[in-house]
């Protein structure tokens, strides 16, 4: 799985994840468009996992899916389905002019800290508030981010 581009306004390096092509999804929860830019926010009913060195970090059957123009889709895990435990704030942030201002999150391992591996948005733009609460995960930065049925 590879990671897409980075959105408009991130810093280089800053690529978001969760990409699943094809994948069923609930009803939409929301839509923002602007300029030829669309974000769809769906409720995803399958069961998604993020996984690093045999480690589940997120496991959930409450993800979002969100679609953005030009970009791979992205799972977005409820903070509660994270083993938060794992996660330390980092000092890093970068500025989606869609979504807002992104907090980035490093993932405690054995081998030490994966930086930036995780994000959210605490306080995202009108449009895209779904996503409050919620934590998504760089698929180059992690083993795995599984979709089952």
């Amino acid at each position: 799985m590879s990671d897409p581009t980075p959105p408009a306004g991130s810093s280089p390096g800053t690529t978001h994840s969760g990409r699943v092509e094809g994948a069923a999804h609930g009803a939409s929860a929301s839509g923002a468009a602007s300029g030829g830019h669309r974000i769809d926010i769906s409720v995803n009913n399958h069961r998604v996992r993020v996984i690093h060195q045999g480690v589940t970090m997120a496991d959930t059957q409450g993800a979002l899916t969100l679609a953005e123009t030009g970009l791979p889709e992205v799972f977005y895990f409820p903070r509660g389905d994270v083993n938060m435990a794992r996660l330390e704030s980092s000092n890093h942030t970068s500025r989606c002019p869609f979504k807002g201002e992104a907090s980035y999150f490093h993932l405690r391992t054995e081998d030490g800290l994966v930086e930036n591996a995780a994000w959210c948005y605490e306080s995202p733009l009108d449009g895209v508030q779904q996503i409050k609460g919620y934590l998504a995960f760089y698929a180059s930065r992690v083993d795995r981010i599984d979709q089952t049925s």
